[in-house]
This record gives structure tokens, C-alpha cells and sequence, in this order.
């Protein structure tokens, strides 16, 4: 019997298309492969390839011709022994319209060079739904206390939870830390769960990811996050893959952590910011906190979190100060942006460092009179971008901020979010804010036009908001 050849779809939602050209003319012979027409819509434009072997028995949609429905018989291809007339004679056998099967019916004597029948939809991911941050006691009282002291006090907190808490890394037990960050953890806790390693980032680092796996909760220290670039295959192959891969039966609950991103002088090697590096990785939860409350309500969350935790500090932020809840047990959600200030004109968005440059630049265009959005995003995967998008559908205008290159950034996942999700609220390109698309320099003036800044984060908005 002739075979049928379908208008075809260019993707799942195209509903007609223009057939621009014919390739070939009745008569012609075909082979699986061939070319045998060209299709257009506003958007795209296919070569039509010939599925069956056989002739072109009769062409039935003229070339040029504009809005042809998808599965529109365009032509009769002929098997071998066939010729014109059994076409007249499979006319004459086709039902009457309202005597057709529905859409989702086999037909037999058709062929579909793109698409033969809708396939069924894929099941929906699940989606992740961040908690709300936890309503604070009337009378709670607030401590001023540094960004390094609260992160101090979240392990300790912890440990004193959960003996299956422990604590390695380099100079974390007899010199209190680096960054004086486990200062008093080994008084308290001894040599057993606060351990010294050798200089072996890949080794202590899979040491880690091997006690998590047998159900232990180790917190993996790196001196800086650049130094996990020693580690990243434990990091990502080993920590970040093994619920998957081995269906859900073995869980990695550990936290690396450590200062991420510039710190001063340090040279190129030594500042790096690896929050869009880790974000792109399934399996992982990424943190940045800012202020010394989020640093110790995550902290606590991500210990306690089944999966392996990648928490970025930044060495400048340890020593600033903020007022952090005198609770018994304060732990934050992860994955629920904080909207450090309500507005309506323009949304900027950071985290970690870069919300002190997005911090400083809000005040000064509050006093000029913009009023300003600010999100904190906190947790950039899974990232609550919810938060964002609503925000940027009150502004029109969005503003990212951060310590990261430019290219393949945290900005960037933002800008292409709301290109997708958020287009029809926009006024203004997505504007991002980065530090320049070259190693850190260490000369310190240099290291200065490096890195961005608060006139930058102004200009940006000024920019968005058409007032420069």
C-alpha cells in the first residue's frame, strides 16, 4: 500500500509550518536519508528526510505553501510493484473525518520523517520547596558576635549533639585553625574527633568521604578552596555521585568547608571563587553565607543535612561582626533566600563577599532615591530562585553581584532563568556585576581593578534603571 509522508513537527509544540521547498519531483526515486524537502516556521528551518525506500508517487502540498498542519499528508511515496493508480485507490479506502480515530491512534500507510506519533511526556522532576526561616522568640536576645565565633559555635553545637561529628583538616586541632575558626574544639572534644591531617588535601578529603559513606559525619576543613582542587574528584566522584550510583543506598552526610573567593593580597593561585564551580554539580548543596547569624544557622543545617555539604566562607568576612540569636538550637533552611531590604524599583541580587559591595551600594541608592531590592541568596544550590523571580516581576529590573569570572557564573544561571521564566517582566537586560575575566592580579592596585566594587554595583543600577 502507498506510504503517506506527514508534515512533520519541528518540536513538540509546533502546530503548522510552511513547506518551502521540494527537493525532489514525482517520479524520483528515494532512499532512507534522502532529502526530499526543506520546512520553515518563525523559528527554525529542516531538511525533510525520506524514511522508506521507494518513489514519489505524488506530491500533494505545493512548495511555498504557508501554514501546513502538522501529520498533513505532503506526499504518497510508492513501494516497489506500486504505481499511480493505487493511490487513487487508498483515497477511496480513507474514512471520512468524522469516521477517523482520535490523534493518539496508529495509522498504518504513513510515514513520519521527524516525528511519527507524541511520545509521552516525561515524569516531572520533583520540586524542592525551601522551609520559611523560623519565627524568633519576642524576647530572644541578639549577641554581637563575629562571623568566625559563629561558625565555631555551630560545630561545637553540633558535636555536642551528635558524637557521629567530627572534625579534620590541616592545623584544625593544635593550632586552633588556620583562621582560628576550631579554636577550643580539641580542648573539648580531644584528638579523636578533632584530627590533624598532613598537607594531602585528595587524601584526607577521601578519608572523609569513606568515613561518611560507613555513617559517620565528618566536617572537612581546606585551608582555602583552592586548595580542593587537590581534593575535587573525592569532592565530586565520590561525594557528590554515590547516592545515585548506588540507588540510594549509601549517603555521604559530611561538610566540606573553608574560606572560598579573594582574600587580599594572596596572588592568583589563592583567589579563586569556586561557588559557580561547585553549583553546577548534582548531588551537591552549595552554601555562601554573609552575615554571622546565616554562617551559624547553616552550619548547623548542613551537618545535619544527608548530603554532602560544599560550605564557602570568605577569609575577609570572619572577622565582621552581626547579631546572632541566643537560642539553644538556631539552624536556618537551606535553599530559602533572605530579602535583606524590600523595594520596588530594581532587584540586586548576591551572596557571600558580594553582598557587601550590594550592601553599601543599596545605601547609597536608597539616599539618591532608588528603592532598592536586596536578596541574599545564602544557598546557591538548590538555589531559591522563586524568591528572585518574584522580586524581579514587582522591579522589571534585576542586578547579580559577585567575586566569581564572569563567564558561567552564578549571575549568569540567573540571567538565563529569568530569560526563560521572568522575560515578559523585564525593562532591562539582566545586568551582571563580576570580577574581571582575568587571574587576580597580586599587585594591590591592581588587585583593585580586579575585583568589583561599589561604584560598579551603582553604575549597573543606573544602567537598569535608565538614570546614567
Amino acid at each position: 500500500m502507498p506510504t503517506d509522508i506527514l508534515m512533520p513537527a519541528l518540536s513538540p509544540t509546533m502546530e503548522e509550518g510552511k513547506l518551502a521547498k521540494w527537493v525532489v519531483k514525482e517520479g524520483d526515486s528515494v532512499a532512507p536519508g534522502d532529502v526530499i524537502a526543506e520546512i520553515e516556521t518563525d523559528k527554525a528551518t529542516m531538511e525533510v528526510e525520506a524514511v522508506d525506500e521507494g518513489t514519489i508517487g505524488k506530491i500533494h502540498i505545493a512548495e511555498g505553501t504557508e501554514g501546513v498542519k502538522v501529520n498533513t499528508p505532503i506526499a504518497t511515496l510508492l513501494g516497489e510493484g506500486e504505481s499511480a493508480g493505487d493511490i487513487a485507490e487508498k483515497a477511496a479506502e480513507t474514512p471520512k473525518e468524522s469516521e477517523k480515530p482520535g490523534p493518539d491512534a496508529a495509522e498504518e500507510g504513513t510515514s513520519q520523517p521527524q516525528v511519527s506519533a507524541k511520545a509521552d511526556a516525561a515524569p516531572k522532576a520533583p520540586e524542592f520547596k525551601p522551609a520559611a526561616d523560623p519565627d524568633l522568640p519576642d524576647d530572644v536576645e541578639m549577641v554581637e558576635t563575629t562571623v568566625r565565633e559563629a561558625l565555631r559555635d555551630a560545630m561545637a553545637e553540633e558535636m555536642r549533639r551528635d558524637p557521629d561529628v567530627f572534625v579534620m583538616g590541616e592545623e584544625v586541632a593544635e593550632y586552633q585553625g588556620a583562621y582560628k575558626v576550631t579554636q577550643g574544639l580539641l580542648q573539648e572534644f580531644g584528638g579523636k574527633r578533632v584530627i590533624d591531617t598532613p598537607i594531602t588535601e585528595h587524601g584526607f578529603a577521601g578519608l572523609g568521604v569513606g568515613a561518611a559513606f560507613a555513617g559517620l559525619k565528618p566536617i572537612v576543613e581546606f585551608m582555602t578552596w583552592n586548595f580542593s582542587m587537590q581534593a575535587i574528584d573525592q569532592i565530586i566522584n565520590s561525594a557528590a555521585k554515590q547516592l545515585y550510583m548506588s540507588g540510594g543506598q549509601i549517603k555521604a552526610p559530611m561538610v566540606f568547608r573553608g574560606p572560598n573567593g579573594p582574600a587580599a593580597r594572596v596572588g592568583a593561585q589563592h583567589s579563586q571563587d569556586y561557588t559557580a564551580w561547585y553549583s553546577h554539580v548534582p548531588g551537591l548543596i552549595v552554601i555562601a553565607p554573609y552575615s554571622a547569624a546565616d554562617a551559624k544557622g547553616l552550619l548547623k543545617a548542613a551537618i545535619r543535612n544527608p548530603n554532602p555539604v560544599v560550605f564557602l566562607e570568605n577569609e575577609i568576612l570572619y572577622g565582621s561582626t552581626g547579631p546572632v540569636p541566643k537560642m539553644d538550637d538556631f539552624v536556618l533552611p537551606i535553599g530559602k533566600a533572605r530579602i535583606a531590604r524590600e523595594g520596588k524599583d530594581v532587584t540586586i541580587v548576591s551572596f557571600s563577599m558580594g553582598m557587601r559591595y550590594a550592601t553599601q551600594a543599596t545605601e547609597k541608592l536608597v539616599e539618591a532615591g532608588v528603592d532598592v531590592e536586596l536578596i541574599d541568596l545564602r544557598t546557591i544550590r538548590p538555589m531559591d530562585f522563586d524568591t528572585v523571580l518574584e522580586s524581579v516581576k514587582k522591579t522589571g529590573r534585576c542586578v547579580t553581584v559577585e567575586e566569581g569570572w564572569p563567564q558561567g557564573s552564578v549571575g549568569s544561571e540567573i540571567a538565563a532563568r529569568l530569560m526563560e521564566q521572568g522575560f515578559d517582566y523585564l525593562d532591562a537586560p539582566v545586568t551582571r556585576v563580576t570580577a574581571k575575566d582575568v587571574p587576580l592580579p597580586y599587585a594591590a592596585n591592581l588587585e583593585k581593578l580586579a575585583l568589583p566594587n561599589v561604584d560598579e554595583v551603582i553604575a549597573a543600577v543606573n544602567a537598569v534603571t535608565y538614570r546614567s
